[in-house]
């Protein structure tokens, strides 16, 4: 249950955790995919087998990562002990250099070193992280996704009817929309984890901002999140639309409990930008307009929005490298972004008339006073 991509299996040591309780289940019962029966602990028990090797791939959150330590600790001060399953809750990093995270059923959190290092010294943003996997332990979301994979797989997926219906094995499993269910039920309990760990957030003294803040940045970065009816995670913008009423609702929570934000654990909230997709318009012959439109959150002072080209096939920019780029391939405006709904404006002469031929507009990205990259869009081909 990954951070970077909130994949229902992630990379090769969650993967060899779904495989273990393929594996020892076979003789699960057919059971409807909201329900964990209470004598269900095959998640638990695979766990509990493959902590060894998972404790051995990581290092404890201590040193460079001990401001996601402390966060961790706080954030498991907020739980209410369960009757029926107890955790042994503790963070790790896993030294790969990757943007991603992951959690154990047992209660064990890793993190990947290139997000744990994206976070550094924010506890806001390591509160973002954390606490979405922490919810997929509490709502023990691997027992959930498992049960309803064997829903699937005995019957609860449409059929297709092969010449007589009446003819014995005249049915098989569609597995195009078996498919389609697994990746809509995942998606779902992603955006649930998200609400969930919204809240525990708010109640720890974290300001769910940090949430859409650490996902526009992993987008920013180039971490993908492809809409698709078989994704086994929202995309992006997805995750914006669907948790808003979860931010205002979590937000009061925090509010309530932290009427002074500087004072909070995590400080004061980060400033937000909600970007949408940008649109094209022809206005002459060879001129074109790019419209951003966009609403930014906890904004004191402006915003510089920058529209990027590349060259060739090439794909926008990294965040880091967006402050290198050459005025050639550019161009900028500021904004103070004071509006519910800010639409920024760029008008340009058509890239083939004024410019190589091989070079076009890609991207958008928004950036803060110090130039870190608040949020990032991507440019529809201009139309012929």
């Amino acid at each position: 249950m990954g951070v970077r991509l909130c994949k229902c299996v992630t990379r090769a040591i969650t993967a060899t955790l779904m495989v273990c309780l393929s594996e020892v289940a076979a003789s699960a019962q057919n059971l409807p995919p909201a329900e964990i029966p209470g004598n269900f602990k095959l998640d638990l028990e695979t766990a509990a087998r493959l902590r060894p090797q998972l404790i051995a791939a990581s290092i404890p959150a201590t040193n460079d990562y001990a401001t996601g330590g402390l966060v961790f600790a706080r954030l498991v001060q907020q739980l209410h002990p369960s009757s029926s399953v107890r955790f042994g809750w503790q963070l790790r990093i896993v030294e790969n250099d990757q943007l991603n995270a992951y959690s154990s059923p047992d209660g064990s959190v890793y993190v990947e070193s290139g997000l744990a290092k994206l976070a550094g010294a924010s506890a806001g943003l390591w509160a973002a992280i954390v606490s979405h996997e922490m919810a997929h332990i509490l709502r023990r979301d691997w027992a959930r996704r498992y049960i309803y994979q064997r829903y699937l797989e005995r019957g609860g997926a449409e059929t297709i009817v092969l010449g007589d219906p009446s003819l014995p094995s005249a049915t098989w499993n569609d597995s195009e929309k078996a498919s389609a269910d697994m990746g809509q039920f995942c998606r779902q309990m992603e955006l649930e984890a998200d609400c969930e760990g919204l809240m525990l957030m708010a109640k720890a003294g974290y300001h769910p901002d940090f949430v859409p803040a650490l996902h526009h940045l992993l987008h920013a970065r180039g971490v993908k999140a492809n809409a698709s009816l078989y994704a086994m995670h929202p995309c992006w913008e997805e995750r914006d639309r669907e948790l808003s009423s979860a931010y205002t609702e979590a937000s009061i929570e925090f509010e309530h409990r932290w009427p002074a934000w500087y004072a909070s654990p995590g400080g004061n909230p980060p400033v937000v930008v909600f970007a949408d997709e940008p649109k094209v318009k022809k206005t002459s012959a060879n001129e074109w307009q790019i419209q951003v439109p966009m609403r930014c959150q906890n904004l004191a002072g402006a915003v510089e929005v920058v529209l990027h080209a590349s060259a060739g096939h090439g794909k926008g920019r990294h965040s880091e490298e967006i402050s290198d780029m050459s005025g050639g391939n550019e161009l900028r405006q500021v904004t103070g972004c004071t509006s519910p709904t800010t639409t920024v404006v760029f008008s340009f002469v058509d890239p083939e008339s004024g410019r190589k031929s091989n070079t076009r507009w890609t991207d958008v990205y928004v950036l803060d006073a110090w130039g870190s990259v608040l949020a990032r869009a991507d440019l529809p081909k201009l139309p012929r």
